[in-house]
């Protein structure tokens, strides 16, 4: 089963690259580019990047912490 999440977060210092840092160690791959939004209300910029996992012997069901795998 192929298992995908998107990450999101304010683009300050390194917070949001250690997020997708850590994604990659537990063995999510980069999926698409990363995205960039301005939050006008905020005045902060925003981050995306979408990431996906192959997982073997695991059925989805939407109750599972996609984070934990």
């Amino acid at each position: 089963m192929k298992l995908y999440r998107f990450l999101t977060g304010p683009d300050e210092g390194a917070d949001f690259c250690h997020k997708v840092s850590l994604a990659l160690s537990k063995g999510w791959q980069l999926h698409g580019s990363p995205s960039l939004a301005f939050d006008a209300t905020t005045g902060k910029v925003l981050c995306g990047q979408a990431v996906t996992k192959d997982v073997d012997g695991v059925d989805y069901d939407p109750e599972m912490k996609l984070g934990a795998q």
